[in-house]
């Protein structure tokens, strides 16, 4: 043992002095620390409360209640959730962060790097991105300046900064594997920065920072059989978290318009026939009743090349362009017709909306739009469901926002006009045809 002890006392001092030195030649050595410095104050944790209330079966029998002196109230489950956020305005206190962090949540807490808790405020949520901002009085804040993820390149070096499994702040790094992911469930709008940094639960709404320390990405979504990280993370862009905060902060919920079109991906067949490369360029399948691209003269068959002077290379890719401009704002969009390149400027308009008591006093409470152009091709049309108060005669009859109202008193719908028409003035009962989730089913309002 003696001998033993002797011998690692020996050794220590060398361990010490083959260390890595803190410079070669003069050079120092590569190292993040600096970057980090600056960022890592930015990046907090988001800790959110939901309180559910739980009945049991037995506490709603009032002969069980009294024989046990038991009052009546519900019980209240608490579930508790945590992810991080990034300071995008340090003068205001705007936190960006994940909408999944803290959807439904009924109480939000962020902890700074310098250990101060506080209640943050929610200003605004967008499902359909994945993306939300809370607000935080603190004072002393440092902000993270957002890059433009529009000039990132497969292979650059990013780093994830975040709060994972609830261990407190933790960086990873890598690089860029891939740009303009998409497929997710749930989401409308998808450009993902995929990225092998090690991206875990907890690390949802924190950093992702080029080496500059500006801020490329919102760590949203893993790709993984077991729960943990796998190398495939996704981040949101930038450039497009961007438009989106803006928008929450002014309005608190994102106003998309729309162009009228229904386009579709452009697939090598069509791409010759229509006289175009292949990978270039959507097809238009549709240009719906009255909208902007119908007074510009656009036609199904033409090809969408450019919107705002960029190329989009999938309807995915024209869908993003289209729900990143305000209401109001003219779009110049370039295609193909005949071979011929063409331009037309398009008007942004707000997605047309009809609420249910205009048509009939029996479907007051409901607010029906245009199908999104996600949910359109050629077999599928008709009218969503887009909200739908809980105590209206439709709920009462089963039916659910994200409802497709195919069908009126024997007549096909396809869209807002064809809706009015079958339903507005009708004396008798209002039978509708609903599709949800693949099936179809019959609604009849009396």
């Amino acid at each position: 043992m003696k001998i033993a002890l002797a011998t690692l006392m020996i050794f220590l001092p060398s361990m010490s002095w083959a260390a890595l030195p803190a410079a070669i030649e003069g050079q120092p050595l590569p190292s993040l620390a600096p970057v980090l410095e600056e960022v890592t104050p930015s990046v907090v944790n988001v800790y959110t409360q939901t309180r559910v209330r739980v009945r049991s079966p037995l506490l709603s029998d009032p002969f069980f209640r009294r024989f046990f002196n038991i009052p009546d109230r519900p019980r209240e489950r608490v579930s508790q959730s945590l992810g991080s956020g990034v300071i995008v305005d340090a003068e205001q206190g705007y936190v960006l962060t994940n909408n999944h962090v803290i959807e439904g949540a009924d109480d939000i807490a962020v902890t700074l790097k310098d250990g101060r808790s506080m209640d943050a405020t929610l200003i605004g949520t967008d499902p359909e991105t994945d993306l939300a901002v809370i607000r935080i009085p603190a004072e002393g804040l440092q902000e993270l300046p957002l890059a433009d993820s529009e000039h990132l390149q497969v292979g650059d070096f990013v780093v994830a900064v975040g709060n994972p499994f609830g261990l407190g702040q933790t960086v990873t790094s890598g690089i860029v594997s891939a740009l303009g992911r998409a497929g997710l469930r749930g989401l409308e709008f998808q450009n993902f920065i995929q990225t092998d940094a090690s991206i875990n639960p907890g690390n949802s709404g924190g950093a992702l920072i080029n080496l500059r320390g500006e801020l490329i990405g919102i760590n949203s979504a893993i790709f993984t059989p077991s729960g943990g990280n796998v190398g495939i993370g996704f981040a949101i862009p930038s450039s497009m978290a961007r438009y989106v905060m803006s928008q929450l902060v002014e309005f608190g919920e994102v106003r998309r318009g729309t162009l009228g079109l229904v386009v579709q991906d452009l697939s090598g067949d069509l791409a010759g026939a229509f006289g175009v490369s292949n990978g270039q360029g959507v097809l238009v399948a549709e240009v719906l009743e009255g909208s902007a691209a119908e007074e510009a003269g656009l036609q199904p068959g033409d090809v969408i090349m450019t919107v705002r002077g960029r190329v989009v290379s999938s309807a995915q890719a024209f869908m993003n362009a289209e729900g990143q401009v305000p209401v109001g704002e003219t779009v110049r969009v370039g295609y193909f017709r005949d071979e011929e390149a063409r331009t037309a400027e398009l008007l942004i308009q707000p997605t047309p909306e009809l609420e249910g008591s205009e048509l009939d006093r029996r479907l007051a409470g409901a607010v029906f739009t245009e199908l999104p152009a996600k949910m359109r091709d050629g077999i599928n049309a008709g009218v969503l469901v887009a909200e739908l108060e809980p105590k209206s005669r439709l709920a009462y009859e089963g039916l659910r926002p994200g409802d497709v109202v195919t069908g009126a008193n024997r007549q096909r719908i396809r869209n807002l006009t064809e809706m009015r028409e079958a339903v507005q003035g009708q004396a008798g009962p209002i039978v509708l045809q609903i599709r949800r989730g693949g099936r179809a089913y019959i609604a009849r309002i009396d």
